[in-house]
């Protein structure tokens, strides 16, 4: 009985992205028709062609890898090393830091966002790209994630490190980090994700359209299209696919590295 339960769940979350594939192979009259036409009698593979001739797809892409990969390769250092820190070195004041460090979360950014803006326009970087890297390389929750999981490694190994004369630095390098893998793919995950669909952040920093990403870039070609329901269903699609594409190869040690991590519901 689990198992049906958890297939019907699966079907109910999966049918919308079946739907929204589906669609982006139609014509724009066949989308919303009445019954639903599930399967296009008339698949129009075009319309991946027609994408990138009405819109500036390409740099849309571009621009949202390039923040994508940098932002988390950032967020991975920064945070696995802060992470380390906390769990493995011994410092004054160290439990107290890092609940204040942690507290931060439950700040809403929409009460710091004007005093960022403000801070990023004084520095020089508004609508740029490095306004969405800087404000972004490090990451609370990252810090968190990480010493959960560095919490499970016992510490015996460290302390056997630094007897045979290793140091922190070395520690971190050749011991956690090659242990920790898991927990730095779910982070790599879930960074990649928030940055990849961030909307809000880009649309305050990046007002030039050379710089706009994805999900500004499609929010503007609704707007020039708002009738042309299939090109903006396929997209939906190219957006969604480089998410699909990242979870599915790293779905086992994202799995892994949550259970690991103190993460579980």
């Amino acid at each position: 009985m689990g198992y049906v339960a958890m297939v019907v769940a699966a079907a109910a979350v999966l049918l919308p992205f079946f739907w929204m594939v589906m669609s982006s192979l139609k014509t724009n009259n066949a989308v919303f028709t009445i019954p639903i036409q599930w399967i296009p009698e008339d698949v129009r593979w075009v319309n991946y062609v027609d994408i990138w001739q009405k819109s500036d797809m390409g740099t849309w892409i571009k621009n949202t890898l390039l923040l994508s990969v940098v932002i988390t390769a950032l967020q991975l250092f920064t945070g696995s090393f802060a992470a380390y820190g906390f769990s493995k070195v011994r410092f004054p004041g160290r439990d107290v830091l890092f609940l204040v460090y942690i507290g931060t979360i439950a700040v809403p950014w929409q009460a710091y966002m004007i005093p960022q803006f403000i801070l990023m326009s004084k520095l020089g970087l508004s609508n740029t790209l490095w306004a969405i890297v800087a404000l972004q390389a490090f990451s609370a929750f990252g810090v968190f994630l990480m010493k959960q999981f560095y919490e499970t490694i016992p510490g015996e190994l460290s302390e056997a490190a630094r007897v045979d004369g290793l140091t922190e630095y070395g520690i971190y390098r050749r011991i956690m980090l090659p242990l920790s893998v898991p927990a730095l793919a779910s982070l790599t995950l879930l960074t990649f994700v928030f940055v990849w669909n961030d909307y809000l952040g880009p649309l305050i920093y990046l007002r030039s359209p050379e710089l706009w990403t994805i999900q500004i870039g499609l929010k503007s070609f609704i707007g020039q299209y708002n009738a042309e329901y299939a090109l903006i269903m396929t997209g939906s699609v190219l957006s969604v696919l480089p998410i699909a594409i990242i979870f599915l190869l790293g779905q086992r040690y994202f799995i892994q590295g949550i259970a690991t991590s103190g993460l579980k519901g």
